[in-house]
Protein backbone atom coordinates (compact mmCIF):
# COMPACT_ATOMS: atom_id res chain seq x y z
CA UNK A 1 0.00 0.00 0.00
CA UNK A 2 2.42 2.38 0.22
CA UNK A 3 4.02 1.91 -3.34
CA UNK A 4 3.16 5.06 -5.63
CA UNK A 5 2.48 4.20 -9.33
CA UNK A 6 4.23 6.22 -11.97
CA UNK A 7 3.76 6.35 -15.72
CA UNK A 8 5.73 9.10 -18.52
CA UNK A 9 3.45 10.34 -21.10
CA UNK A 10 4.12 14.08 -21.78
CA UNK A 11 5.78 14.93 -24.89
CA UNK A 12 9.08 16.38 -24.58
CA UNK A 13 9.07 20.47 -25.00
CA UNK A 14 11.84 22.89 -25.29
CA UNK A 15 11.75 25.98 -23.97
CA UNK A 16 14.65 28.66 -23.18
CA UNK A 17 12.48 29.69 -19.57
CA UNK A 18 9.94 28.15 -17.43
CA UNK A 19 6.74 29.21 -18.47
CA UNK A 20 5.06 32.10 -16.88
CA UNK A 21 1.61 30.51 -15.80
CA UNK A 22 1.09 26.94 -15.09
CA UNK A 23 -2.73 26.50 -15.61
CA UNK A 24 -4.50 23.75 -12.18
CA UNK A 25 -7.32 22.01 -11.79
CA UNK A 26 -8.21 20.11 -8.11
CA UNK A 27 -10.98 17.89 -8.41
CA UNK A 28 -12.72 14.90 -6.42
CA UNK A 29 -13.89 12.75 -9.94
CA UNK A 30 -15.80 10.20 -8.20
CA UNK A 31 -13.53 7.39 -8.93
CA UNK A 32 -13.66 7.92 -12.59
CA UNK A 33 -17.50 6.68 -13.04
CA UNK A 34 -17.86 9.42 -16.07
CA UNK A 35 -14.53 9.32 -17.28
CA UNK A 36 -15.52 10.72 -21.05
CA UNK A 37 -17.19 13.72 -19.35
CA UNK A 38 -14.33 13.83 -16.64
CA UNK A 39 -11.96 13.77 -19.92
CA UNK A 40 -13.80 16.45 -21.84
CA UNK A 41 -13.51 18.60 -19.18
CA UNK A 42 -9.76 18.20 -18.30
CA UNK A 43 -8.70 18.71 -22.31
CA UNK A 44 -10.96 21.68 -22.39
CA UNK A 45 -9.08 23.23 -19.54
CA UNK A 46 -5.80 22.46 -21.54
CA UNK A 47 -4.20 22.17 -17.92
CA UNK A 48 -0.32 21.75 -16.97
CA UNK A 49 -1.34 20.11 -13.67
CA UNK A 50 -4.38 18.28 -12.48
CA UNK A 51 -4.36 16.54 -8.75
CA UNK A 52 -7.07 14.40 -8.79
CA UNK A 53 -8.79 12.36 -5.97
CA UNK A 54 -11.17 9.28 -5.90
CA UNK A 55 -9.11 7.53 -8.42
CA UNK A 56 -9.72 4.24 -9.17
CA UNK A 57 -7.15 1.61 -10.53
CA UNK A 58 -8.59 -1.57 -11.50
CA UNK A 59 -12.18 -1.48 -9.85
CA UNK A 60 -15.31 -3.51 -11.24
CA UNK A 61 -17.14 -0.50 -11.06
CA UNK A 62 -14.66 1.53 -13.23
CA UNK A 63 -14.65 -1.31 -16.04
CA UNK A 64 -11.01 -2.71 -14.09
CA UNK A 65 -8.86 0.61 -15.93
CA UNK A 66 -6.10 2.12 -14.26
CA UNK A 67 -7.88 5.76 -14.42
CA UNK A 68 -5.15 8.25 -14.08
CA UNK A 69 -3.09 6.28 -16.59
CA UNK A 70 -6.02 6.29 -18.78
CA UNK A 71 -6.65 10.30 -18.30
CA UNK A 72 -2.53 10.65 -18.62
CA UNK A 73 -2.14 8.62 -21.63
CA UNK A 74 -5.69 10.63 -23.49
CA UNK A 75 -3.68 13.94 -22.04
CA UNK A 76 0.01 13.68 -22.82
CA UNK A 77 0.64 14.07 -18.84
CA UNK A 78 3.32 12.47 -16.71
CA UNK A 79 1.33 11.13 -13.37
CA UNK A 80 2.04 9.35 -9.98
CA UNK A 81 -1.14 7.87 -8.08
CA UNK A 82 -0.90 6.83 -4.12
CA UNK A 83 -2.75 3.74 -2.95
CA UNK A 84 -5.49 5.12 -0.16
CA UNK A 85 -7.76 1.56 0.13
CA UNK A 86 -7.66 -1.54 -1.34
CA UNK A 87 -11.57 -1.91 -2.36
CA UNK A 88 -12.27 -5.34 -1.35
CA UNK A 89 -15.29 -5.49 -2.93
CA UNK A 90 -13.81 -4.40 -6.84
CA UNK A 91 -11.20 -6.68 -7.30
CA UNK A 92 -11.19 -9.09 -10.38
CA UNK A 93 -10.32 -12.52 -9.96
CA UNK A 94 -6.40 -12.00 -10.87
CA UNK A 95 -5.66 -8.61 -9.51
CA UNK A 96 -6.82 -5.96 -6.41
CA UNK A 97 -8.88 -2.94 -6.85
CA UNK A 98 -7.64 -0.26 -5.45
CA UNK A 99 -8.91 3.73 -4.63
CA UNK A 100 -6.35 6.72 -4.46
CA UNK A 101 -4.94 9.87 -5.31
CA UNK A 102 -3.49 11.00 -8.96
CA UNK A 103 -1.34 14.39 -9.87
CA UNK A 104 -0.92 14.68 -13.79
CA UNK A 105 1.80 17.16 -14.72
CA UNK A 106 3.32 18.36 -18.48
CA UNK A 107 6.18 18.67 -16.38
CA UNK A 108 8.53 15.81 -14.81
CA UNK A 109 7.00 14.73 -11.17
CA UNK A 110 9.81 14.10 -8.96
CA UNK A 111 10.52 11.97 -5.31
CA UNK A 112 6.40 11.24 -5.05
CA UNK A 113 5.52 9.75 -1.65
CA UNK A 114 2.70 8.82 0.14
CA UNK A 115 1.76 9.96 4.10
CA UNK A 116 -0.48 7.66 5.54
CA UNK A 117 -2.12 9.50 8.42
CA UNK A 118 -1.56 8.38 12.21
CA UNK A 119 -4.95 8.72 13.09
CA UNK A 120 -7.74 6.76 11.17
CA UNK A 121 -11.44 6.18 10.95
CA UNK A 122 -12.10 2.13 11.73
CA UNK A 123 -15.24 2.94 9.86
CA UNK A 124 -14.10 1.05 6.43
CA UNK A 125 -12.63 -1.89 8.35
CA UNK A 126 -13.38 -5.46 7.37
CA UNK A 127 -16.38 -6.95 9.60
CA UNK A 128 -17.20 -10.52 9.92
CA UNK A 129 -20.80 -10.14 9.97
CA UNK A 130 -21.09 -7.82 6.91
CA UNK A 131 -21.33 -9.05 2.91
CA UNK A 132 -18.61 -9.27 0.90
CA UNK A 133 -20.62 -7.06 -1.27
CA UNK A 134 -19.58 -3.02 -3.18
CA UNK A 135 -22.63 -1.16 -0.69
CA UNK A 136 -20.60 -2.07 2.04
CA UNK A 137 -17.02 -0.81 0.65
CA UNK A 138 -15.29 -2.54 2.98
CA UNK A 139 -11.71 -1.28 2.66
CA UNK A 140 -7.94 -1.97 4.27
CA UNK A 141 -5.66 1.25 4.12
CA UNK A 142 -6.71 4.59 5.15
CA UNK A 143 -6.70 7.94 3.98
CA UNK A 144 -3.81 9.86 2.80
CA UNK A 145 -1.97 12.68 1.60
CA UNK A 146 0.05 12.28 -1.62
CA UNK A 147 3.41 14.25 -2.08
CA UNK A 148 5.74 15.04 -5.33
CA UNK A 149 7.76 17.88 -6.43
CA UNK A 150 6.98 19.11 -9.82
CA UNK A 151 10.13 20.26 -11.33
CA UNK A 152 9.68 23.06 -14.06
CA UNK A 153 12.91 23.37 -15.98
CA UNK A 154 14.80 23.82 -13.09
CA UNK A 155 11.73 25.89 -10.87
CA UNK A 156 10.54 23.35 -8.22
CA UNK A 157 7.24 23.09 -5.86
CA UNK A 158 6.00 20.66 -3.67
CA UNK A 159 2.36 19.43 -4.44
CA UNK A 160 0.18 18.15 -1.42
CA UNK A 161 -2.67 15.92 -2.87
CA UNK A 162 -5.40 15.46 0.34
CA UNK A 163 -7.94 13.18 0.98
CA UNK A 164 -8.77 13.38 4.27
CA UNK A 165 -11.95 11.38 6.04
CA UNK A 166 -15.16 11.43 5.34
CA UNK A 167 -16.75 9.44 8.28
CA UNK A 168 -15.88 10.70 12.03
CA UNK A 169 -15.47 14.64 13.39
CA UNK A 170 -13.82 17.69 12.62
CA UNK A 171 -11.26 17.06 15.01
CA UNK A 172 -10.46 13.46 12.89
CA UNK A 173 -9.78 15.29 9.78
CA UNK A 174 -7.74 18.73 11.72
CA UNK A 175 -4.98 15.65 12.97
CA UNK A 176 -4.89 14.69 9.39
CA UNK A 177 -4.69 18.03 7.94
CA UNK A 178 -1.99 19.11 10.65
CA UNK A 179 0.53 15.85 9.69
CA UNK A 180 0.08 17.75 6.54
CA UNK A 181 1.03 21.34 7.32
CA UNK A 182 3.97 20.22 10.04
CA UNK A 183 5.31 18.11 6.37
CA UNK A 184 4.87 20.68 4.51
CA UNK A 185 6.93 23.31 7.46
CA UNK A 186 9.99 20.62 7.32
CA UNK A 187 10.95 22.79 3.57
CA UNK A 188 9.26 26.00 4.13
CA UNK A 189 9.63 28.58 2.95
CA UNK A 190 12.48 27.38 0.87
CA UNK A 191 10.17 25.54 -1.22
CA UNK A 192 6.64 26.92 -2.85
CA UNK A 193 4.22 24.73 -1.85
CA UNK A 194 0.35 23.99 -3.18
CA UNK A 195 -1.92 21.95 -0.60
CA UNK A 196 -4.78 20.66 -2.71
CA UNK A 197 -7.88 18.10 -2.54
CA UNK A 198 -11.00 17.16 -0.83
CA UNK A 199 -10.58 18.06 3.10
CA UNK A 200 -14.19 17.07 3.60
CA UNK A 201 -14.98 20.04 6.11
CA UNK A 202 -15.02 23.86 5.66
CA UNK A 203 -11.78 25.39 7.01
CA UNK A 204 -12.43 29.04 6.13
CA UNK A 205 -12.90 29.67 9.88
CA UNK A 206 -11.89 28.38 13.27
CA UNK A 207 -9.00 26.63 14.64
CA UNK A 208 -8.12 25.06 10.98
CA UNK A 209 -8.05 28.84 9.33
CA UNK A 210 -6.10 29.67 12.37
CA UNK A 211 -3.34 26.81 11.27
CA UNK A 212 -3.31 27.06 7.69
CA UNK A 213 -2.53 31.21 8.46
CA UNK A 214 0.08 30.83 10.63
CA UNK A 215 1.43 28.12 8.29
CA UNK A 216 1.99 30.55 5.72
CA UNK A 217 -1.02 28.93 3.19
CA UNK A 218 -3.42 31.28 1.60
CA UNK A 219 -6.69 30.30 0.03
CA UNK A 220 -6.50 30.73 -4.12
CA UNK A 221 -10.52 31.26 -4.39
CA UNK A 222 -9.74 34.42 -1.94
CA UNK A 223 -12.49 34.78 0.72
CA UNK A 224 -15.51 34.50 -1.26
CA UNK A 225 -17.90 31.44 0.00
CA UNK A 226 -18.17 28.75 -2.47
CA UNK A 227 -19.82 25.08 -1.92
CA UNK A 228 -18.13 22.67 -4.06
CA UNK A 229 -20.27 19.81 -3.25
CA UNK A 230 -24.03 19.96 -3.94
CA UNK A 231 -26.84 18.79 -1.23
CA UNK A 232 -27.29 14.75 -1.44
CA UNK A 233 -30.89 15.53 -1.51
CA UNK A 234 -33.82 17.76 -0.93
CA UNK A 235 -33.33 17.77 2.80
CA UNK A 236 -29.34 18.23 2.40
CA UNK A 237 -27.16 21.70 2.38
CA UNK A 238 -24.29 22.23 0.00
CA UNK A 239 -21.16 21.90 1.32
CA UNK A 240 -17.82 23.76 1.30
CA UNK A 241 -14.76 20.86 0.94
CA UNK A 242 -12.59 20.77 -1.72
CA UNK A 243 -9.43 23.62 -0.99
CA UNK A 244 -6.66 24.56 -2.98
CA UNK A 245 -4.08 26.72 -0.73
CA UNK A 246 -0.81 28.20 -1.92
CA UNK A 247 2.49 29.19 0.21
CA UNK A 248 5.48 30.89 -0.48
CA UNK A 249 6.53 31.89 -3.60
CA UNK A 250 3.69 30.89 -5.69
CA UNK A 251 1.12 33.33 -6.42
CA UNK A 252 -2.68 31.98 -7.84
CA UNK A 253 -4.73 33.98 -9.94
CA UNK A 254 -7.73 33.17 -11.83
CA UNK A 255 -9.40 31.26 -9.48
CA UNK A 256 -12.49 29.68 -10.76
CA UNK A 257 -15.70 26.90 -8.89
CA UNK A 258 -17.38 25.03 -12.01
CA UNK A 259 -20.68 24.70 -10.66
CA UNK A 260 -22.40 23.82 -14.07
CA UNK A 261 -19.89 20.56 -14.30
CA UNK A 262 -21.93 17.72 -13.00
CA UNK A 263 -19.30 14.63 -14.15
CA UNK A 264 -18.47 14.74 -10.48
CA UNK A 265 -20.07 14.52 -6.94
CA UNK A 266 -17.93 17.42 -6.44
CA UNK A 267 -17.21 20.72 -8.75
CA UNK A 268 -14.01 21.14 -9.88
CA UNK A 269 -11.55 24.41 -9.11
CA UNK A 270 -8.90 25.81 -11.77
CA UNK A 271 -6.80 28.53 -11.02
CA UNK A 272 -3.16 29.88 -12.47
CA UNK A 273 -0.20 29.83 -10.61
CA UNK A 274 2.76 32.22 -10.80
CA UNK A 275 5.87 31.82 -9.45
CA UNK A 276 6.86 35.70 -7.79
Amino acid sequence: MKDVIAGNFAEWRWQLWPPQRIRVVNWNIDRGLRLPEITDFLESQQADLLILQEVDLNARRTHFLNVAEELARKLEMNYVFGREFEELTQESRATPAYHGQAALSRWPLRSPRVIRFRSQSGFWRPRWFLPRTAPFQERLGGRIALVTDVDVMGRTFRVYNLHLESRGDDKLRLSQLTEVLDDAATVAPRVPQLLAGDLNFDISGGLAADLIQKAGFRNVLGDSRHYTRPAHNLFGSPRSIDWALVSGSLEATEGQLHEKVNASDHYPITFTLRFS
